[in-house]
């Protein structure tokens, strides 16, 4: 029996090769990386990627019109700004004398800002213990839930409050916790004395917690359902096949699946660390007064808008903004010393 070029000796031909998919897929980049990742000139990327360029381009010019472009005029915290010196306010710059650091030695010396600051701080501190851990609980919960039913049922009666204004989440919860509220009142009518909660200014803090985790935690729920979809069900059963129960299968297949999101928007929380919010608490300033409710974001609104001091609070702004840069620097390192990614690998 004679053979042919490529045959077994069972006369059966072998399988022609098959393509590499990849190759198929990106052959520009397999040649360059096959050719010793030669770069390729800037004219010939500017072609390839024309059509994704024009499409970022109305994006990137919102960027930097409403995002960067307003930081120019941090350049006011220098000044003693006066935007009635000129015909408009952009031209007043110029025309405002510089005063170097002294905004900034004023709000050192301020004891209204540090108490503004303090309870920014207490109420990021309260918010970090007791708000960012709600929609992991959640998300584990509702993981487990069976039925994809009830579990659409359930995610849509958390999502909701979400799309609710900070009006009219204050609203319920004045009618529920409110001196005239409907608690009060059932008290009230089996004898008992009633109470009003919302203004209460030592109980403020717990208050206004409370409401960002109705109004927010079903939301941030998303991302840790979407990190738990990728978590293969090989790894659970192959747990249960060693006899790890359901709250083994949690400790050891879940949390860890769902660290790298926890460590990321852990980062990100701790930048936001003094914006705390603004509108729940200008809606409820007077209720509890400035003292329980003053924080860094309504600070710089009474002293720059209600008081016309802008230089003032441009440059509260300004070292509200660079602390927040600091802190997201510094979680984000302590999140690679966790072993995470963070925010931008090392």
């Amino acid at each position: 029996m004679s053979l042919t070029a490529g045959s077994r000796p069972d006369g059966v031909r072998p399988p022609a090769a098959v393509e590499d998919p990849v190759a198929a897929l990106a052959p520009k980049a397999v040649a360059e990386k096959r050719s010793g990742g030669a770069k390729v000139p800037f004219r010939t990327r500017l072609r390839r990627d024309r059509a994704l360029i024009l499409m970022t381009l109305p994006a990137i010019a919102l960027l930097l019109l409403f995002n960067y472009v307003p930081l120019l005029g941090n350049v006011v915290a220098f000044q003693d700004y006066d935007p009635y010196v000129s015909s408009n306010g952009v031209t007043a710059i110029f025309h405002s004398p510089w005063v170097g650091v002294e905004q900034f030695s004023r709000m050192l010396g301020d004891p209204l800002f540090w108490d503004a600051a303090k309870n920014t701080l207490v109420l990021f501190v309260l918010q970090l213990v007791l708000f960012f851990p709600v929609p992991i609980a959640l998300a584990l919960l509702i993981n487990s839930v069976v039925r994809p039913r009830v579990r659409a049922v359930a995610q849509a009666i958390m999502y909701l409050p979400h799309f609710f204004s900070w009006v009219l989440v204050v609203t319920v919860f004045q009618q529920i916790f409110g001196g005239a509220g409907i608690i009060a009142q059932t008290m009230e009518q089996h004898g008992w004395g009633g109470f009003d909660l919302m203004t209460n200014a030592s109980f403020f803090k717990f208050l206004v917690t409370a409401q960002s985790v109705w109004k927010d935690a079903g939301w941030g729920v998303i991302v840790f359902l979407a990190a738990l979809a990728a978590v293969s069900t090989d790894l659970y059963e192959a747990a249960a096949m060693d006899g790890a129960g359901r709250w083994r299968r949690m400790w050891h297949v879940t949390l860890p699946a769902l660290r790298p999101v926890i460590a990321l928007l852990l980062v990100l929380r701790v930048g936001d660390a003094l914006s705390v919010g603004f509108e729940q608490f200008l809606l409820q300033r007077d209720a509890v007064g400035a003292g329980a409710s003053e924080v860094l974001d309504t600070y710089v609104w009474n002293m720059g808008i209600q008081n016309g001091d802008f230089s003032y609070a441009a440059a509260v702004g300004l070292v509200k903004g660079a602390i927040g840069i600091c802190l997201v620097l510094g979680a984000n390192r302590f999140a690679h010393l966790l072993g995470e990614q963070g925010v931008y690998k090392k």
